[in-house]
């Protein structure tokens, strides 16, 4: 098993507020949420390490922008030189966590040069798209032929299936609202967050007296367990990380600093009909290749695109859907899902909870998403100080 100390590492970790479809972002494009949150990071490690890290490229996760390489824009917007490349990632609802296991990747395979990671999603400005004069709401996920239900069909399904109940979708999403209306009021976001000075300083607030409105929603389709209030909200956002080699290179590429190591990670397939299950096997593969047993980890991020998906993807891993390692401060059920970018605030968030948190060396935490189409992602990172 390859040393802690010598894996990537990731030494500093930022994110935009997120904020709903049409609300307080909805004038940002996905340029005006990326660069931002990629300058702070490259601010960040300029603090830290004295000098500006010499970044080899920017890997950003986007699914339904402008397109033109959003990742290349947000470098140059960024003030990062015309030198540095740039890099989009489309896995969906996972990109922003597989665009720091790309990153992370390169590195491994030999490249010392740090680079920059993460996502942006502006649902608010995706450009409408047709086939023939017929606008059309998103790309087909499978080939002719292949069960291919939209991610909210897929976890009604789901949650039919699994037979998960309203009333424990309802419990689950109150309790990661709960959760984040804990975390902001004790601040435990405000050394993450990058303000969108004349947009959005903070997340938009959780919902107050969440038991009280949950009751009130109606099923989104006839006789079903899915709502409005046990859904995430579809939102805007962006987030970001430095992916430095370890070793012996000293504090010159932030090898030195405390960071998360990035143990080990898995991208997996699964029934394009139950797509929400992905991030199940992905977690076991990605523990499996770390050699870490699932109660070791301290911390869990996974993305909580819907109640019922989540609560299939902890049935189906033997975790309690209550732990207190599960998104500790609230996840996307209270706080939104900006697609491209949630699966890096997951690992934003990982660092602020165990990093920032002053978690021992050694500590363990994952990140995963389900994926449309059937897909999990995950990655195993360690604490180094």
């Amino acid at each position: 098993m390859t040393e802690s100390h010598t894996l990537p590492r990731i030494v500093a970790a930022r994110r935009t507020p997120m904020a709903t479809r049409g609300r307080a972002l909805a004038a940002l494009t996905v340029e005006q949420l990326a660069v931002p949150a990629v300058r702070a990071v490259h601010d960040d490690a300029t603090h830290m390490l004295g000098l500006p890290p010499v970044v080899a490229d920017v890997v950003l996760g986007n699914c339904m922008g402008p397109g033109g390489n959003p990742a290349r824009v947000a470098a140059l917007g960024a003030g990062l030189g015309f030198a540095v490349p740039g890099l989009t990632v489309d896995r969906q609802c996972g990109s922003g966590l597989a665009a720091i296991i790309e990153a992370s990747t390169a590195i491994s395979a030999g490249d010392g040069r740090p680079r920059i990671a993460g996502g942006v999603e502006s649902a608010s400005t995706a450009p409408t798209r047709s086939v023939d004069g017929v606008a059309y709401t998103r790309a087909p996920f499978a080939p002719s032929g292949w069960h291919d239900p939209d991610m909210t069909r897929a976890a009604e399904d789901l949650a039919e299936h699994d037979g998960i109940s309203r009333e424990r979708q309802d419990a689950y999403a109150a309790r990661s609202t709960h959760r984040a209306a804990s975390a902001v009021a004790a601040g435990r976001f405000t050394d993450e967050l990058v303000p969108l000075v004349g947009a959005a300083e903070h997340d938009e607030a959780p919902s107050s007296g969440i038991e009280r409105l949950l009751p009130r929603f109606t099923p989104l389709f006839s006789d079903g367990s899915l709502t409005a209030g046990n859904t995430c909200r579809v939102s805007d956002g962006a987030a970001a990380v430095l992916v430095v080699p370890g070793g012996p290179g000293g504090p010159a590429h932030g090898s030195a600093t405390p960071g998360l190591a990035v143990r080990a990670h898995a991208v997996v397939g699964c029934d394009p009909a139950l797509p929400g299950i992905g991030a199940a096997p992905a977690i076991l593969d990605a523990l499996e290749r770390a050699d870490v047993d699932l109660a070791q980890v301290a911390a869990f991020e996974i993305v909580e695109a819907f109640a019922a998906q989540t609560l299939a993807v902890l049935d189906r891993l033997g975790v309690a859907e209550d732990d207190e390692r599960l998104c500790a401060d609230g996840g996307a059920l209270a706080l939104g899902h900006p697609w491209g970018a949630s699966g890096a605030v997951a690992v934003v968030r990982l660092f602020s909870r165990l990093v920032r948190g002053g978690a021992p060396a050694g500590t363990i935490g994952v990140a995963a998403a389900s994926v449309g189409g059937g897909l999990g992602v995950a990655a195993v990172f360690e604490v180094v100080r």
